[in-house]
């Protein structure tokens, strides 16, 4: 059920030039180097660790892996990272 709501959701949001990501609550990430990152709509950390984080998203976890992690900013759904990054994996639900 909750796929065709989203599926319905999209097709709205096409039709009408929304933002997608802000309709459907999927997680926007924007990168900067390989030094910061900052991700919106997320659902809360699950693990956070010197060379792994891992962030709860609607589409899963979305897992960063790096060295020297630290957090810049973190308020409501968005939250900015710093550090050396490596690797981002949407590993899924």
């Amino acid at each position: 059920m909750e796929e065709k709501i989203d599926k319905a959701k999209g097709r709205l949001a096409s039709k009408l030039d929304l933002p997608r990501d802000i309709i459907l609550d999927l997680p926007r990430i924007t990168i900067l180097g390989d030094n910061e990152i900052t991700i919106e709509n997320h659902k809360g950390i699950i693990t956070f660790e010197n060379y792994l984080i891992k962030i709860n998203s609607k589409v899963g976890s979305i897992c960063i892996k790096g060295e020297n992690f630290e957090i810049v900013f973190i308020g409501g759904n968005t939250i900015t990272l710093s550090g050396k990054f490596t690797n981002i994996i949407y590993e899924g639900k």
